[in-house]
């Protein structure tokens, strides 16, 4: 899945949601000052921002195939390694990082067990590696209200339901596949206000993932359609999504 969009657009879309996870997934590591780690498919630096306020620059490296989300990522943080490239050919010595983390990532990889076994081999042995991936499968991931309209509207169209890593258990047995084990599994869940359906409507209308290419996919009445439908399901006024996902982190065996 390409992310080719301008990073204020994704900003819109999913920012709301990953800057708060942010917040919780960084510290699933355990990292502390004095430490290095990777941000794999780091996007426009949500997460990279977290590691750099507990590292600084220095003690972070990010990597994204999206050359727009490199380029805001580079210009948010000059002092960070921030380079284009994918999860399943990292351009990274062995043993380079502490820890490597993925956040929203994994399944938008190509192969995410490879992913994993890279995210795994730049790391030293003791080190973590850990991931987070949304609930797109059950009705309490951050799109789960938008797919559960278009499925009403459209019941050919795919979703995000089966992705890698997004159904329970999933996410634990892709790490099991790339060699990991003695894993941490847990929910992160985040809370994201909304002001007015229009607040929420519009981020899907700016080309972002697999929601924002279906949508924009649509003839004039079948978008019509759609967002009359998603307007009856919105609360009125202001309202909260809760959006919750999988988080699994592993040791790198060896130490």
């Amino acid at each position: 899945m390409s992310f080719q969009v301008p990073a204020q657009a994704y900003g819109s879309f999913m920012g709301r949601f990953s800057e708060p996870l942010a917040d919780q997934f960084v510290e699933v590591a355990g990292l502390v000052p004095g430490r290095r780690a990777l941000d794999v498919g780091c996007g426009p630096g949500a997460l990279t921002a977290r590691l750099v306020a507990l590292l600084g620059e220095d003690g972070v490296s990010a990597i994204d195939p999206s050359e727009p989300f490199v380029a805001a990522a580079q210009e948010r943080f000059p002092g960070v390694d921030v380079s284009t490239g994918t999860a399943e050919s990292l351009g990274f010595d062995d043993d380079s990082f502490d820890a490597a983390l993925a956040q929203l990532v994994v399944h938008f990889m190509r192969d995410p067990v490879q992913g994993l076994r890279e995210m795994t081999r730049v790391t030293r042995p003791g080190g973590v590696v850990a991931a987070a991936v949304w609930h797109h499968a059950s009705s309490a991931g951050p799109l789960s209200l938008f797919w559960g309209v278009v499925r009403d509207v459209d019941p050919q169209a795919e979703g995000e339901g089966d992705f890698a890593g997004v159904k329970e258990g999933d996410l634990a047995r892709l790490f099991v596949a790339a060699g990991l084990g003695s894993l941490e599994e847990t929910t992160l869940t985040v809370h994201v206000p909304f002001d007015s359906f229009e607040q929420w409507w519009e981020p899907y209308t700016m080309g972002v993932g697999p929601a924002g290419q279906y949508v924009a996919g649509l003839d004039e009445t079948r978008l019509k359609m759609l967002k009359e439908a998603c307007r009856r399901r919105v609360p009125e006024g202001a309202f909260t999504i809760d959006a919750s996902s999988w988080c699994v982190s592993a040791t790198v065996p060896g130490a």
